[in-house]
């Protein structure tokens, strides 16, 4: 058994708890991390390797449950299933700054699990996992070029505060994450309300000091377990065959590189020529020759030295030359193309929009309160109303595989798309339709997500959502030679793959509403990070300037196939007399009408309807139901039955009252039927409403002036 360790951390006035040597005794390492009410167990664990593993075979899982929170899951098998989308979410937040900290050499597996032990509504448990993952990879002594920890940093009024609450969150303006190792920051994920790149920028600065402090801070810990820092050095590589490689094609490859006529396709088979020829040219020499030995034990070792090759070449050609692959400067953006409508009006909505061969179509549908998603997790987010679903198939990048369920790429970008437009979306009570907007990727060559971004403002704007500014992005790349650091605008699928940085920035024309940075080094300073943000703001504008010229602002008209909603205000006390017993009467109300209703717990109902006279009848009904009646009322009815001792009449849709057979002349009636029959107009006033609440009319003293403006309300 490990010593037990117990270490409390004091972070911008809020408390981390670190537990070493408590549970969890046969993983490699384990840290239990709390903060008030909210505790993580997060484990690392490393497995030999597997023969043939040519990548790094990291493993992250985020486990919740609900036992957690004191709920006991729903569903036939009352346990955990399928991880929500914020789990997934979490294991990629827990992941990226990881992975590049670990020897990219690697092969043995490794997997970091965190699992949410309890959790209250205060305390986000995400960048305490991360900072936990970080200390139990180092307490498992796997090579890590680490310490690496991460915070949230919220703004609340004007002031940054460091791990906010959910409700600080909900109330502030950011919510960003930054992560950060010795090198520098590493990882940086935000969703912000249009704020400039400055307050970004100092935002990421104010949280990278504190990281830094959670970085000492395990430093510490391992000093006093008496454990060192792994980081074994690159294994020698024999580069005979990198050699020869370089001596066949690096003069091909450089010729292809500058060649910018060439398309994406085009540059691939040219390349793919070159490397065929030096496959011929390793054919041809002696099978004991040391090159076609090491062909022969590692059948990707030519792939992959070919592969070191062109990404050396490629980043030489920009680092020297200041010229990509396609031509373009380091701030230029390729061609764009826009369009909307393009799908029939059956769809509510559609966006296209094309930025080099990057082609995305995002297709918007308007739904009812209803519709809205049941967030099934620990996090106290309730309701969704706006849904982002974020496609990649096989086609989009010219290859053929089994389409499964979405991965965790495709729920990552999904997500980031969805949090860049969620700021200018509107408020629920002038807008109460719930979105949901499916972005395909139809053609991919880099910067899929930020295309699902400008994609999307262009489908919403079809589809006539009142946004209250459009959203664009661009993805910003990054080739670091040495002490030579190079920034990419808009970057393609090769700079991408080969490049140090995936930096995506979305937002207005008046600030920043998303950012993700993914990084493939050990981190970079606070000035090199704020120059991409501020590089990548030109780039934002020119796109959104090409997006306007297709369209300028939301669709007056929604599309006559989507449903037509209107909102009422109920005493919350009287929800139970719509829906009636069993559901009844809220099923009456859409059989009769053929609206759907829906009803929140503060009375608010939501009637929609394809057809807007169908949603006017069922709130006609509604509103009849739930009116307060006062005696003294006039209003014109109509006779629904007749009985005995009196009629009754529906005054208003779904209420009736009963005029009693003393209550139909100023004189005596002998047969009810002999002063109404089923289906005449009458007026009537109501004479009382009795304790069971029974509504008693009468015909008599009803002044002409109130009959007439009875008769005006009911025209």
């Amino acid at each position: 058994m490990r010593e037990e360790i117990d270490k409390l951390i004091s972070i911008d006035g809020r408390d981390i708890r670190l537990k070493m040597g408590l549970l969890a005794p046969q993983a490699g390492g384990s840290v239990l991390v709390e903060s008030e009410q909210t505790s993580v167990l997060v484990t690392a664990t490393r497995s030999s390797g597997r023969e043939g593993i040519d990548f790094l075979p990291l493993l992250v899982d985020y486990e919740e449950r609900l036992y957690a929170a004191g709920r006991i899951p729903g569903g036939f098998l009352r346990r955990e299933g399928r991880p929500p989308e914020k789990a997934t979410l979490i294991c990629r937040l827990i992941d990226r700054p990881m992975r590049p900290l670990f020897p990219q050499w690697l092969r043995d597996d490794i997997q970091v699990v965190a699992t949410t032990l309890s959790m209250d509504e205060r305390v986000p448990p995400d960048v305490l996992a991360v900072t936990a993952a970080s200390l139990a990879t180092l307490i498992a002594q796997i090579p890590f070029n680490g310490p690496m920890a991460a915070v949230r940093v919220g703004l609340v009024g004007d002031d940054f505060i460091i791990n906010p609450t959910y409700q600080e969150i909900e109330m502030g303006d950011l919510d960003l994450v930054v992560a950060g190792s010795p090198d520098g920051v590493i990882m940086v994920e935000a969703g912000a309300n249009q704020l400039p790149e400055q307050d970004i920028i100092e935002a990421i600065d104010f949280g990278y000091e504190v990281v830094r402090d959670l970085i000492q801070a395990q430093l510490d810990i391992i000093k006093e377990l008496g454990i060192e820092v792994v980081t074994l050095a690159e294994p020698v590589a024999d580069e005979t065959l990198a050699t020869f490689v370089s001596e066949q094609s690096a003069d091909a490859i450089k010729t292809i590189l500058a060649h910018f006529e060439y398309d994406k396709s085009a540059r691939d088979a040219a390349l793919d020529e070159v490397k065929d020829k030096v496959a011929q040219a390793i054919s041809e020499l002696p099978d004991d020759h040391a090159i076609q030995v090491a062909i022969a034990s590692d059948g990707k070792a030519l792939g992959k030295a070919f592969k070191s090759l062109t990404k050396t070449l490629m980043r030489r050609q920009i680092v020297d030359d200041k010229v990509r692959v396609d031509g373009r400067k380091l701030d230029e953006v390729r061609p764009i193309q826009c369009r909307t409508g393009l799908l029939p009006s059956r769809v509510h909505g559609s966006g296209l929009f094309q930025r080099g061969l990057t082609q995305v179509m995002s297709i918007v549908t308007l739904g009812t309160p209803g519709d809205a998603q049941e967030m099934d997790d620990l996090h106290p987010d309730g309701k969704k109303r706006y849904l982002h679903h974020y496609n990649f198939p096989p086609y989009s990048v010219g290859e053929t595989r089994p389409m499964r369920s979405p991965g965790r790429r495709e729920i990552g970008h999904g997500a980031l798309a969805e949090r860049a437009l969620i700021p200018v979306l509107p408020p629920k009570e002038e807008f109460p339709y719930v979105i949901r907007v499916v972005s395909e990727v139809l053609s991919s060559n880099g910067s899929t997500s930020m295309g699902s971004v400008c994609g999307s403002t262009l489908g919403l704007m079809d589809a006539g959502v009142p946004i209250t500014k459009p959203v664009s992005g661009a993805a910003m790349g990054l080739i670091k030679e040495g002490d030579e650091i190079r920034i990419l605008t808009d970057i393609q699928g090769i700079e991408d793959f080969l490049g140090d940085m995936d930096f995506k920035v979305a937002g207005t024309d008046t600030g920043i509403t998303a950012l993700q940075m993914d990084m493939k080094i050990t981190g970079l300073p606070i000035s090199v990070i704020a120059d991409a943000i501020h590089q990548a703001k030109p780039a934002r504008m020119h796109i959104l300037e090409k997006m306007l010229a297709t369209i300028d602002q939301p669709r007056a008209e929604l599309s006559p196939f989507a449903p037509r909603l209107l909102t009422i205000k109920i005493d919350p006390d009287l929800i139970g007399l719509v829906i009636g017993p069993g559901g009844k009467t809220i099923k009456g109300i859409t059989e009769q009408t053929g609206a759907k209703v829906d009803i929140e717990d503060d009375g608010t109902i939501t009637i929609s309807a394809l057809e807007g006279s169908n949603a006017e009848q069922a709130r006609g009904i509604i509103e009849g139901m739930t009116r307060k009646l006062s005696a003294g009322d006039v209003y014109v009815g109509r006779v629904t039955r007749i009985i005995p001792i009196g009629a009754f009449v529906e005054i208003l849709p779904g209420k009736e009252g009963m005029i009693h057979i003393s209550q139909l002349a100023d004189y005596r009636v002998g047969k009810v039927e002999d002063e109404v029959a089923i289906g005449d107009e009458v007026i009537v006033k109501v004479r009382e409403i009795d304790s069971r609440g029974r509504i008693n009319l009468t015909r008599l003293n009803i002044h002409p002036d109130e009959a007439a403006a009875a008769r005006a309300a009911a025209d």
